[in-house]
């Protein structure tokens, strides 16, 4: 099988049509569970895609892949211990999960038969039409389970070391490879770590890959695990990881297997992935959430139009497991999981005269996209820089993500030719004098500022004068407030700048604000500060020149020394401000948090759709 290009679709749900025609060349088209009532982790009546009343739906993916030249693969799955069902669920070893759900260990029979469904669904993948499977081996799903001596703790021929650990999973390629025949591509996917205490071994990883390859043409080297959180964001990593996170690994593997192996994990523009591919570390790179953020990634970037690439903020939004399903998005593509919304606004039958007010994400954006229908465009930003409050959290450490979308977003709005008036503050009368037929407000917010005594000493500083300033605080820093803000600047300055760090925080939770697997990283990287003292259910009562004093809800009172203050308390919506641009023109809209403190989301949802409507 010839691909067009190197580059992978990763499945992500059963969303893969918009990657196939950005320019993927395989695209993993969703999934099958094997073993229907048994191996499905979305709920115990989910039925094979080969199933009588789903085959048609499976065969529109094949077409709906190939419409542009992409290759048609398909995951097949077994959640084993994790699977939704109605009865038992089956793993390496019997208990009980905290779900009351009974697991009962698979025995050689049990073992034999899940082997040859695996191997009947490659053969109907094969026989309806897919140009390749892909077997999740990772992840901590039933294959992976026998893999990792975390789930692994059987005494029999299929525990102990890696040789018994693999015998089952090494069972089901071999019967897969029976199935469809030694010229049909079947691809794998391993965790190389699992990232949690008493999970497999990279050294274990390795040989098993090394073992599979007689039977696999393709390997694809991820890692850490889905069902556990604290491994979770190792699989699908924050901000808090480096980028291209799994090269190594797949370096190492590459170099002790005869077979292609990819490499999927925070590859987030053209260059990193072609520096993986020309240092011969993997042959093809996979890519998740960054075609979340721009399905048409591959496009663009053959066409060299690389800045026009919207970047993956990592921001975890798009994952439902973070949000609870309550706020599942994409921060930087509008149009993911939002279908209704137009993927190009098109050039607008008349020509509007639009003023923006504010020049943060959500003004930006208005401004890209009324440039795009064809309006003419002044964006008014009272600083004498655009960005609003990006331009600052993109000087923290571990912003990168976020400063390559502010990157992109300015490098738009100056090709755009939308007029840019920066240190400029409009008033409701300067732009009622320019009579614009639209006009948006995108003011955002301002920094709370807490009625503690003390709080205007020389050494207590805001959240942005912090950002901007670190190096000129003290040795010891009390932070109040911790939410997102202060939690990061607490963990910049104790991790990178050596500081004797204490985050004072009213309530029981750090970073309320930010989504869970966000808060998992988070607390990862503070566990290893230790200069970094938490100290939550606390409120800070007075500042002194030298000393916080600090009450916790038992009304238990403390002092604590510190050389600067940082208030990081939150902020407030200028809505009041907002609202006084209202009666200029009927078309007024008051976008972003100016409205209600909200995330990059909600900002670049309200610019891009109501202007592309204009």
């Amino acid at each position: 099988m010839v691909s067009r290009n190197r580059i992978v679709a990763a499945p992500i749900g059963n969303i893969f049509e918009e990657k196939a025609l950005g320019g993927a060349g395989i695209v993993i088209c969703g999934h099958t569970v094997v073993e229907p009532g048994r191996s499905s982790f979305a709920g115990p009546d989910e039925p094979s895609v080969f199933h009588k009343y789903s085959v048609e739906e499976a065969q529109s993916r094949i077409r709906r892949c190939r419409q542009s030249g992409a290759r048609a693969s398909l995951e097949l799955f077994h959640a084993g211990q994790y699977a939704r069902v109605k009865d038992f669920a089956v793993g390496p070893v019997a208990f009980q999960r905290d779900d009351g759900t009974e697991v009962r260990a698979l025995d050689a029979a049990g073992m034999e038969n899940i082997a040859d469904l695996f191997a009947a669904a490659a053969a109907d993948a094969k026989d309806l039409g897919f140009d390749m499977v892909f077997l999740h081996f990772g992840h901590g799903w039933l294959p992976a389970q026998f893999l990792s001596p975390l789930f692994n703790k059987r005494t029999d021929e299929f525990g102990g070391g890696i040789e018994n650990r693999a015998r089952f999973p090494l069972r089901i390629l071999e019967k897969v490879r029976r199935a469809v025949g030694p010229r049909y591509p079947v691809d794998m996917r391993v965790s190389a770590v699992e990232w949690v205490p008493g999970s497999i071994a990279f050294e274990d990883t390795l040989e098993f890959v090394k073992k599979a390859q007689k039977y696999i043409d393709t390997v694809q080297v991820s890692a850490g695990l889905d069902i556990d959180h604290e491994g979770n964001v190792h699989m699908v990593t924050t901000n808090f990881k480096e980028r291209m996170v799994n090269r190594e690994y797949a370096k190492i593997i590459r170099q002790n297997v005869s077979i292609p192996v990819s490499v999927v994990g925070a590859v987030l523009n053209p260059a990193g992935a072609e520096e993986i591919i020309e240092s011969g570390d993997a042959d093809l790179v996979a890519f998740g959430r960054s075609f979340i953020a721009d399905p048409d990634w591959p496009n663009k970037a053959k066409d060299g139009l690389e800045e026009d690439i919207t970047p993956c903020i990592r921001c975890m939004q798009c994952y439902h497991i973070s949000t609870n399903r309550r706020n599942v998005g994409c921060s930087v593509n509008p149009r993911f999981t939002n279908e209704f919304v137009k993927k190009y606004p098109g050039r607008s039958e008349k020509e509007k005269f639009v003023i923006v007010v504010g020049g943060g994400p959500a003004g930006l954006m208005t401004a890209i996209t009324a440039r795009q229908r064809g309006h003419r465009v002044t964006l008014f930003e009272k600083n004498a820089f655009p960005g609003g409050a990006l331009h600052y959290v993109a000087m923290e450490h571990y912003k990168e993500d976020i400063r390559s979308y502010l990157e992109y977003l300015l490098a738009k709005v100056r090709a755009s030719g939308a007029e840019i008036r920066l240190s400029t503050e409009a008033t409701p009368e300067l732009v009622r004098k320019l009579e614009p037929d639209s006009l948006f407000v995108a003011i955002g917010t301002r920094p709370i500022e807490p009625a503690i005594p003390g709080i205007h000493l020389p050494h207590v500083v805001d959240f942005y004068q912090a950002i901007q300033h670190g190096e000129s605080l003290g040795q010891k820093i009390a932070i109040i407030g911790g939410g997102t803000i202060g939690a990061e600047i607490a963990l910049e300055l104790a991790e990178l700048r050596g500081k004797e760090v204490s985050l004072v925080e009213m309530t029981g939770e750090i970073a309320a604000q930010g989504n869970m697997l966000y808060r998992i990283a988070l607390r990862q990287k503070m566990d290893a500060a230790p200069n970094l003292i938490r100290l939550l259910h606390t409120r800070c009562v007075e500042i002194t020149p030298d000393t916080v004093l600090l009450e916790n809800d038992k009304k238990e009172t403390r002092h604590i020394p510190v050389d600067s203050v940082v208030i990081a308390a939150g902020v407030i919506a200028r809505s009041g401000e907002a609202e006084s641009f209202y009666g200029i023109t009927p078309d007024t809209f008051s976008i972003g948090d100016c409205n209600r403190p909200a995330k990059i989301m909600e900002a670049v949802f309200d610019g891009y759709t109501i202007a592309s409507r204009l």
